[in-house]
């Protein structure tokens, strides 16, 4: 078996560092970094025409995402290719047909997230991975180590990728139009869809492959095909959604959606502990996505394990079945039910928010910036979340503003007790210390916030279709 990416491993970096948690806090540059910068720079901008109006164009009208540059794939292929899939995930698959595709999540031994991504299955022994970095290395690492009877071919996202371009284009249509467009620009008009199955269409003579698939709410398509249609599939689309008020969005966009939709993504993977999965880590790249976490928050703790998450913390309980053996099936099993967080919405209140953007104005103190419209700063980021009597209770991670609500709204972890819509706590937002060494980082104060606990999607259009999804 030969090590990712060849060079020192992940291993080598753990041992030679006695504090991992502050290593990650303040000098790894976010694995997503060259993503997202590099994207706004070469590829897409930070905005088509601004963000706000972007935001309600997937709540008003409809908007098209580009994502065929940021998410690392894929593809598995072979007679074992289902039974590995089947040994790695939470997630039963003994519905898996050729016409669906899947939330994937993978556990370690011990039950913690390594992460998760979207599989589609494209042949009976033919299966598409898209984004989660962490967990496709932990598949790749599995089909070598466990001699499985597969193959496996990457697409690294293209600000890594040595040829430059992907495999394939990516787009998101998305909002209350969406269907509308999708129906007008796909020949013939477009089939019925049920949420998370797939179909191909053509669009102006190009075969488009379609995941039902909707992030806000309405009937959202996610389209994808040859690198080569790109640009004449994008400008049918464009041209099909100019009667109903259609707007591209940029990387300042595409990010903020998780606030309303609800998704937490990239958790810090659980590898970095245990002697079980020192094979793992030695297979890693030390300057891999793994070796490049970067902590954020006001939660600081010298033990690593302290930021590692379970599916109910990501709010993956649904999708968890224990009706085949997979890894982490034990642990989970185990785990008692005081000890499984919710995920849940935090409203930040907003006289708290004032106060920190009015502290850039005079001599201070300055509170830690609240960037828009997104405002987390780590990759992941951990803020403490504290119930009213002083106890800490759960963590904040994705922070940013939603214009279609008009609030600040996080996606936190919270014990149980305190997971109740309507239960008030209090965030901590800032580092302590002044900040970090992070270069992104400027030096501040903390600002207790005050908060009330919301369900998650906080976004009712998009409450409504998970609903409908379940149903």
């Amino acid at each position: 078996m030969v090590k990712a990416n060849g060079g020192r491993s992940l291993q080598t970096l753990v041992d030679e560092k006695p504090n991992l948690v502050e290593y990650f806090h303040n000098d790894t540059l976010a694995p997503h970094y060259r993503a997202r910068t590099g994207l706004t720079a070469a590829f897409i901008p930070p905005e088509f025409t601004n963000w706000r109006d972007e935001q309600r164009a997937w709540r008003e009208s409809a908007i098209l995402f580009d994502q065929s540059h940021h998410m690392p794939e894929l593809m598995l292929r072979g007679p074992d290719a289902f039974r590995l899939l089947e040994k790695l995930g939470i997630n039963s698959l003994a519905n898996f047909t050729i016409d669906r595709a899947k939330q994937f999540v993978a556990c370690t031994p011990r039950g913690h997230v390594i992460g998760d991504c979207v599989v589609y299955r494209l042949a009976e022994d033919l299966f598409e991975l898209i984004s989660g970095m962490p967990v496709l290395n932990w598949v790749q690492y599995n089909a070598e180590a466990g001699g499985y009877d597969v193959t496996i071919e990457r697409d690294d996202p293209t600000p890594y990728n040595p040829t430059g371009r992907r495999w394939f284009y990516r787009f998101q249509l998305e909002g209350p139009n969406a269907g509308l467009i999708f129906n007008d620009v796909v020949e013939g008009g477009a089939p019925e869809i049920a949420f998370f199955r797939t179909a191909k269409v053509k669009i102006d003579g190009c075969e488009v492959l379609v995941l039902r698939h909707g992030m806000a709410g309405h009937l959202g398509a996610e389209l994808s095909g040859p690198y080569e249609d790109m640009e004449k599939v994008r400008a049918a689309i464009l041209q099909a959604g100019k009667k109903h008020g259609l707007k591209q969005g940029g990387t300042k966009t595409y990010f903020s959606t998780i606030f309303e939709f609800g998704w937490m993504p990239y958790p810090l993977p659980g590898i970095y502990t245990g002697e079980e999965l020192r094979e793992f880590r030695e297979w890693l790249s030390g300057n891999g996505w793994e070796a490049n976490a970067q902590l954020g928050g006001s939660f600081i703790s010298d033990n690593i394990e302290d930021y590692y998450v379970t599916p109910w913390d990501l709010g993956y309980g649904h999708i968890l079945k224990f009706d085949h053996d997979f890894i982490g099936r034990q642990a989970l099993e185990a785990t008692p039910a005081e000890k499984r967080r919710q995920k849940v919405t935090l409203v930040w209140n907003r006289d708290d928010v004032e106060a920190i953007f009015a502290s850039a104005l005079g001599e201070g103190p300055r509170y830690k910036a609240i960037d828009l419209p997104v405002a987390y700063y780590g990759w992941p980021q951990f803020d403490e979340v504290r119930a009213m009597d002083g106890t800490l209770v759960g963590h904040s991670c994705h922070c940013g503003y939603s214009n279609n609500e008009g609030e600040m709204l996080s996606l936190a972890m919270l014990s149980t007790q305190s997971a109740t819509p309507g239960t008030e706590v209090t965030l901590t937002w800032g580092e302590p210390g002044g900040g970090s060494r992070k270069p992104h980082v400027e030096r501040h104060q903390q600002f207790k916030v005050r908060a009330v606990v919301a369900p998650v999607p906080y976004a009712s259009s998009v409450q409504k279709m998970k609903r409908a999804a379940i149903s």
